[in-house]
């Protein structure tokens, strides 16, 4: 397995700079994230560390010349929007994105994108899944045609009150992608794993490896912790952000060890990246990168 980074907590730094910053801390490589250049309000998204909409066989030239140089690869494209978004036209916005981030990932060899699902929040699992089929066949055929694999996140995106009571992310659970594959038929769709959404939702984060170990095709290493007095007493239904919080690996609730090992059990050898969303780290420039240090130290015990 690769280490790396995913790099959207790098958002007052350049490209250019983040590789610089891989490369000096050992970090092997880069989940690199590609939001529209016009930004975005949501925490963590809005982060454009590379221009995927204007770049050019120039352009990526360039920055595959830099990434071999510095001994980095990049392991996906990264754009996280909620492309089941009810408004019609935010929705053909978002895909559009996706269609433009599969393009420059064919375009720069990386092969390979990382986002969600999607989902309308107040609308049931079923009532989804059909518009899942109106809107990911298309997403799905052109990524064929380019030879790009898509990798979806499970995290539900359900943090804050607009998100209620189903999230923004369809793919949050076993049943589901269980679901969404059996809808969505392609070699080409998969998931990018990451334990700690499942931690909060008491869901068993070690299982689901061996049974989905042909659609693991990316990788997060990202903590969350679980307080079980708040727990106790506002309940499951409650806002998640009410009962845990993320934190950086090592300082939270997941056992990396088993997690590590289970995905050694079934040969994964893909690229797995830090993904830091703790707000005790969040003070400065400084402090996000003694995160990622910090991290990636811990990780090294497990990952060589």
């Amino acid at each position: 397995m690769k280490l790396g980074l995913l790099t959207a907590i790098c958002e007052d730094m350049t490209f250019e700079e983040v590789v610089d910053f891989a490369a000096e801390n050992n970090l092997e490589c880069l989940e690199v994230a590609c939001w529209p250049t016009a930004g975005a309000k949501r925490r963590y998204a809005g982060v454009s560390h590379i221009d995927v909409v204007n770049l050019t066989e120039e352009k990526a030239k360039e920055i595959n010349g830099l990434c071999a140089e510095k001994g980095v690869v990049i392991s996906s494209l990264a754009y996280y929007p909620n492309t089941l978004e009810p408004e019609l036209e935010k929705r053909a916005s978002y895909v559009a994105h996706l269609h433009a981030l599969i393009d420059a990932s064919a375009l720069l060899g990386v092969n390979m994108i990382t986002t969600f699902i999607g989902r309308i929040s107040n609308k049931t699992v079923d009532e989804n899944l059909k518009i899942v089929k109106e809107v990911w066949t298309p997403i799905l055929k052109h990524a064929e045609e380019k030879g790009v694999k898509v990798a979806i996140e499970n995290c539900p995106m359900w943090f804050t009150d607009d998100e209620w009571p189903g999230g923004q992310n369809i793919m949050s659970t076993p049943a589901n992608w269980r679901k969404v594959f059996e809808l969505l038929d392609s070699p080409n769709l998969g998931l990018n794993y990451d334990p700690s959404h499942f931690v909060w939702q008491q869901i068993d984060y070690i299982r689901p490896i061996y049974e989905f170990r042909d659609k693991i095709f990316h990788v997060h290493y990202k903590d969350i912790k679980v307080y079980p007095d708040r727990l106790a007493d506002v309940g499951v239904m409650a806002n998640p952000l009410q009962y845990m919080t993320p934190k950086i690996p090592g300082l939270g609730d997941v056992r990396w060890d088993k997690y590590v090992s289970a995905l050694t059990d079934i040969g994964y050898q893909g690229c797995s990246v830090i993904e830091v969303e703790d707000k005790a780290f969040e003070d400065s420039p400084e402090s996000t990168k003694k995160a990622i240090i910090q991290s990636a130290g811990y990780l090294r015990n497990y990952v060589s």
